[in-house]
């Protein structure tokens, strides 16, 4: 009896339904399983949108502290939230995320600090930040600012001609202000004429594309700053003499960087790059796609800048200092040295390329852990409003700064720009897709179907 039962057709099918459903529960419950411990998703917007940018994970997987991220808002407003640093909390297990509604606790958000929803704070041991803007660049400035414990600042030279930090034209510095801000930089303008010292708590000292001479008080300045373990940054233009642009040469400035191992020439760097073409930038624009591997440009490979209107440099090291190249122009670059109206441009007349198109230096101070740095670029446009935002530009503007203040450790490719990919299509166009879509599509598939009920007719 127990035999034939075993046997029997409704036993085995039973049996068979039962091992397939323990089959398919066991599969569920290792997928739940993996997809908690392991959280991984693929990105397939055209500029990974929603992917978390090396910068950042550089930062957060070098942690070494407990980092708490709290996200304040109403409870059914947590998603946004969610959306952001659960992709912060999935690069490393030391960072903990919690979702706290201020409404519901209002203690614990007047202890925080909080004075509107929809933001987010870092704490790191006892260092509390609270997120400018609640995005990616917010957040991981706010963790940059709790790691590094302080504020940095950036002084650039005025005086002589140089940008202005405060411009919003093309030629002005004020989108590069913007970044250091996110970048957790402070900025102001200082003036070497009035004090012939830089003051104690600029990090950086920015020389901003003098267009006249300094004076010898602001070359002993910015002498003693580097000389004595200071960092400083040079954009310097070549001395053009056309209409509407006349620049010095700058023999102060020149002789003081040459004393340290970078001498910039009196050329204009021209490049008759096709790929150049194909951006829309002419030949006085060398577009630079390959890099040296300096730290600042060393994450950088594959990602084009360009230098309008630049010189080339000239590179050796000294007793005191080590100079190395970052970048150069092209093997099809050429040069002039005819730098007023009515240069040729006839590439046969002029010296060929490449030619070194910046450089960064450090100084020996002869004291443990003080160490002078320099970059020394020969252009200053690729920097103001005008250009900045142009591929790779601001990356590299941010890297130096990082590197001259010491903070290695931030020097990444930031954050790519939500990219605009609405399409735009006129009236015509929009008539034909109501068309297709609305009758010629729903047409195919009835006369698809009337055809199929005739051949099984």
């Amino acid at each position: 009896m127990a035999s034939a039962w075993i046997k029997a057709r409704q036993t085995r099918y039973a049996a068979y339904a039962t091992l397939y459903i323990a089959v398919i529960l066991a599969v569920l419950v290792a997928a739940n399983f993996l997809a908690n411990r392991y959280n991984k998703s693929y990105d397939a917007t055209a500029n990974k949108r929603f992917t978390l940018s090396d910068q950042t994970a550089k930062v957060v997987r070098e942690l070494k502290d407990e980092v708490r991220i709290t996200y304040w808002d109403k409870s059914t407003s947590f998603q946004p939230g969610q959306d952001l640093l659960d992709r912060y909390s999935n690069l490393s297990r030391k960072v903990h995320v919690e979702y706290i509604d201020p409404y519901k606790k209002p203690q614990l958000a007047r202890t925080a600090g909080i004075k509107s929803v929809g933001t987010a704070t870092i704490d790191i041991g006892p260092k509390h930040e609270e997120a400018k803007t609640f995005d990616e660049e917010g957040v991981t400035g706010a963790i940059v600012r709790a790691l590094k414990g302080g504020q940095r600042t950036i002084c650039f030279i005025q005086g002589n001609g140089e940008h202005q930090l405060d411009d919003s034209d093309r030629s002005g510095f004020s989108q590069l202000k913007t970044l250091l801000e996110h970048d957790n930089y402070a900025s102001k303008s200082i003036n070497l004429l009035q004090k012939a010292e830089a003051p104690s708590d600029c990090n950086v000292v920015v020389v901003g594309g003098p267009t006249t001479d300094y004076a010898q008080p602001e070359i002993n300045a910015l002498r003693k700053l580097v000389e004595e373990g200071g960092r400083a940054l040079f954009l310097l233009d070549p001395p053009l003499k056309v209409r509407g642009r006349e620049i010095a040469e700058n023999a102060p400035l020149n002789d003081l960087l040459t004393s340290w191992g970078i001498t910039p020439e009196s050329n204009l760097v021209l490049d008759e790059n096709p790929i150049g073409q194909l951006a829309g930038l002419g030949p006085q624009v060398p577009l630079v796609m390959s890099y040296e591997n300096h730290p600042i440009v060393a994450p950088m490979k594959g990602t084009a800048t360009g230098f309008p209107l630049t010189r080339g440099l000239d590179t050796k090291h000294t007793d005191k200092t080590s100079v190395d190249k970052l970048f150069a122009s092209s093997d099809g670059s050429f040069a002039t040295t005819n730098l007023g109206p009515g240069e040729s441009s006839d590439p046969k007349t002029m010296k060929p390329g490449p030619f070194t198109l910046a450089a960064a230096g450090t100084y020996s101070t002869g004291q443990p852990n003080k160490q002078g740095r320099f970059v020394v670029v020969g252009n200053s446009v690729w920097a103001s409003n005008g250009f900045i935002r142009f591929n790779g530009n601001r990356d590299l503007a941010l890297n130096m700064m990082n590197w001259l203040s010491s903070d290695e450790d931030l020097i990444s490719i930031r954050p790519k720009e939500q990219e605009d990919r609405r399409i735009t299509v006129s009236r015509s166009q929009m008539a034909l897709i109501r068309s297709v879509s609305q009758f010629l599509l729903p047409l195919i598939a009835i006369v698809a179907g009337i055809m199929v009920w005739w051949r099984r007719r």
